[in-house]
């Protein structure tokens, strides 16, 4: 947990990612990133200098073993409030639509009812579990398969719901998510969407491991390029040009 909070705490303070007094929906998804997530800001809760408030909302998409049970236990074992809302996404996605690519719409569908849940529940602040190799990755696929340079920013405001994104894992690597939840014994909720592992994000991870191979380096190069390059990506405090050593 101490390595979890030393890339989250980084994070959360180059880009101002919490103000006294906030309100923060974490989203929980089962998953490694969510769950460790969760623990990581029950932790910090204890010690950080601005306080905050925060709460779990999950979204089921549809999927027949999507188990809202195991979420809750979760939830009740660290004494956090969890909203568990209904969704279509599955029948949209895959029963009306058949889309061949569902992964940006499913996302875009259960994002609406995330911030929903948030607005009703009071909050200013909705935390996203993405790790550093999501940023990679996004990077990746954007740069081969759109033609643009760009991924997904630290920090962003919605206008119209008046709620801001924060993703406090951008430092930390998949392999310490991975970790924590197996030095800590902790389980996770069987994956229930049939593109897992099977998706062009799936292609752009086994592109970096294999590059890395041959540039041990790669990693850090690229996420040095985003934050030099992209304006989102500049360090909020500190170092302005953000010039700082991946963790």
């Amino acid at each position: 947990m101490q390595r979890i909070l030393s890339y989250m705490r980084k994070a959360i303070e180059d880009y101002n990612m919490i103000e006294e007094n906030d309100k923060i929906a974490i989203c929980l998804s089962g998953g490694k990133d969510s769950i460790t997530m969760l623990h990581a800001f029950k932790n910090l809760q204890i010690f950080y200098p601005k306080k905050f408030e925060i709460i779990a909302i999950s979204v089921n998409p549809g999927f027949e073993y999507f188990d809202t049970s195991f979420l809750q236990n979760i939830c009740n074992n660290l004494q956090i409030p969890l909203f568990i809302e209904e969704s279509h996404a599955k029948e949209i996605v895959f029963d009306i639509r058949k889309e061949k690519n569902p992964c940006s719409l499913c996302a875009n569908l259960r994002r609406g009812v995330i911030n929903s849940v948030a607005i009703r529940e009071g909050c200013n602040k909705i935390a996203l579990g993405h790790n550093q190799d999501d940023v990679l990755e996004t990077f990746l696929l954007n740069l081969l398969y759109a033609g643009s340079i760009g991924t997904f920013s630290p920090i962003s405001y919605m206008d119209r719901s008046k709620i801001t994104l924060i993703r406090p894992l951008i430092y930390t690597p998949e392999k310490d998510t991975k970790r924590f939840i197996k030095k800590n014994n902790l389980t996770v909720m069987k994956k229930v969407c049939p593109m897992d592992g099977t998706s062009k994000r799936e292609s752009m991870k086994q592109m970096i491991f294999t590059l890395q191979k041959d540039i041990p380096m790669i990693r850090a190069n690229l996420f040095g390029a985003i934050q030099r390059n992209l304006p989102d990506w500049k360090i909020a405090k500190g170092d302005k040009e953000g010039q700082r050593d991946v963790p």
